[in-house]
């Protein structure tokens, strides 16, 4: 490949590469994770771009650095347009540049949505797997019927573990409906519950994912919840700050998570400081930290959602595109040396 040439990876390439490898790519997080921790990345903040008058549209800028066995660099830019969904397209979009670690260009134009939703189910399903207790898991709650939540089934499907019954629900119920009938491909042995509201799943769920649009926080009393419950916070908006506070918060970085007003930052501001924070899913991966410390307080782990992560994920997208020769290259990109 010239230095002046740009291999482009589609969504149809992406899905192709990603298709039945959950475990691959729930090991490439985790290990990301790790480095992370260690300190082998660059990770600068996300930048939001709002827009006036406007409180659900943003787009956002995910830039970062991961070494490893095989170091990559680059930057997402994602977009969440909730009105998306009545035009009859996703909520989401996304694309994902590499750089050369070489010469700094850029290298690599990958469709990022499947990725994102990707690194971020992996993410849920790897923090469900040590954070909640082992064996089966009776009931998995599901809050917000979008393309996340039908990814984290999909990976939770993969751990190996028995899930006996689904409930989901959705503030649309032909939403609930449509996921329901999605769910019987993923887990087509479980039963499938549509739920009247955001309570009474919670009241039924040992897991419970949250992958929810919401930019206010509503959900003000975990101990609904049953005991030993495992809450994925995946949207991070949906929890008050006094309920965030008397949970067992876990998160994939402190500094990322408390911040842009998520419900730990609002429970910071409210309390000045940062304790009600155990530690951070990479600590309990090298077993620095305990996966429970209550048997019976809920867990809630509150990913921020790390760009390293779309990165690792990347790499191994990238790794079988170079050996299945997937993706389409433009040559001469750049404006000559």
């Amino acid at each position: 490949m010239s230095r002046d040439d740009l291999v482009i990876l589609t969504g149809p390439d992406i899905k192709r590469i990603l298709e039945g490898r959950q475990r691959d790519v729930m090991a490439a997080v985790g290990a990301a994770y790790v480095e992370h921790y260690r300190g082998n990345s660059c990770l600068p903040h996300s930048v939001f771009v709002r827009f006036p008058q406007r409180t659900k549209e943003r787009i956002i800028a995910l830039p970062g650095y991961l070494g490893g066995a095989s170091e990559i660099a680059g930057i997402k830019w994602i977009s969440s347009f909730p009105g998306n969904l009545d035009l009859g397209i996703s909520r989401a979009s996304a694309v994902l540049v590499l750089n050369s670690l070489e010469t700094g260009r850029a290298q690599a134009l990958l469709e990022g949505s499947l990725i994102s939703a990707a690194r971020t189910a992996a993410s849920a399903a790897l923090a469900a797997d040590k954070l909640h207790e082992p064996g089966p898991i009776d009931v998995l709650g599901v809050v917000g019927c979008g393309l996340i939540n039908r990814e984290i089934v999909s990976y939770l499907a993969r751990l190996g573990r028995d899930v006996r019954r689904v409930v989901v629900y959705d503030t649309e119920r032909r939403r609930a409906e449509a996921f329901a009938e999605t769910l019987t491909a993923v887990l087509p042995e479980v039963a499938v519950e549509i739920s009247g509201s955001v309570r009474e799943t919670m009241a039924r769920a040992n897991v419970l994912s949250l992958a929810t649009t919401a930019v206010v926080p509503t959900i003000d009393d975990l101990s609904v919840c049953p005991a030993g419950a495992t809450l994925l916070h995946i949207s991070l908006r949906d929890i008050v700050a006094d309920a965030i506070v008397g949970a067992d918060n876990i998160v994939d970085d402190v500094d990322h998570a408390i911040r842009a007003q998520t419900s730990l930052h609002l429970a910071e501001q409210k309390l000045g400081h940062r304790q009600f924070v155990r530690g951070t899913l990479a600590q309990v991966l090298l077993g620095e930290q305990p996966a429970r410390v209550d048997a019976k307080r809920p867990v809630v782990f509150s990913p921020f959602g790390l760009g390293v992560l779309d990165l690792a994920v990347a790499r191994l997208v990238m790794s079988e595109a170079a050996r299945s020769g997937a993706g389409q290259r433009v040559t001469d990109f750049f404006a000559g040396t």
